[in-house]
């Protein structure tokens, strides 16, 4: 079975875990393709030009230790308003997507820019309170000092900014499956995705 799943959503609804969830149950390959615009964000953060930031960037690049910081994230979010960046982005998101094996793809306009045609699309959202707590938690346990004001104030930040940018917005496309992960337990989530992946067959 080789399918494009395209799973998008807003920050810590819980894409990540379900995309990666996905992807090993059904022996797809898996981008988080946040981590191409975090990748950039560091990079800005260096003094590197966004747009000469997006087109040299390798895959060794992901794989920095400092991508999950709330600087790096903020630095994302800016950067991904930028329409050269995006540009050059796309290519190398569609390249993966086209994978032989079948590929799994999360973040904010995989099924309604990126891969319009993918077999599989899912929407995984929750309440901006619900995301932020799961953010604080997460920040808290690595030893950042955010208040839990801080980490809403910063979701609905990002949210404000993904949702109303020119260039490709964060919304569900017409034919995604929408999964509220508010009330649900990783488990249930991710049987609720590989479901919906399951029925397209």
């Amino acid at each position: 079975m080789r399918k494009t799943v395209a799973i998008d959503g807003p920050a810590a609804a819980g894409k990540g875990t379900i995309s990666k969830a996905v992807a090993q149950h059904f022996g797809f390959a898996h981008l988080d393709t946040g981590l191409l615009y975090r990748a950039v964000g560091a990079k800005v953060l260096q003094g590197i030009d966004p747009v000469e930031a997006a087109k040299a960037l390798t895959a060794e690049d992901l794989e920095a230790d400092n991508l999950r910081t709330p600087e790096v994230a903020q630095a994302a979010s800016k950067t991904a308003v930028v329409a050269d960046v995006r540009a050059a982005l796309v290519d190398f998101q569609r390249a993966f997507a086209r994978r032989a094996g079948g590929a799994v793809l999360d973040g904010r306009d995989i099924g309604t820019v990126i891969c319009p045609n993918a077999e599989v699309k899912l929407f995984v959202t929750a309440s901006a309170e619900v995301r932020a707590e799961r953010r604080y938690l997460e920040l808290s346990g690595k030893g950042h000092s955010d208040t839990r004001e801080e980490v809403l104030a910063d979701v609905k930040a990002r949210d404000e900014r993904d949702m109303n940018r020119a260039e490709a917005p964060l919304k569900p496309a017409e034919d995604a499956v929408l999964i509220d992960t508010s009330d649900l337990s990783i488990e249930d989530a991710v049987a609720k995705a590989v479901a919906a992946i399951t029925a397209k067959d």
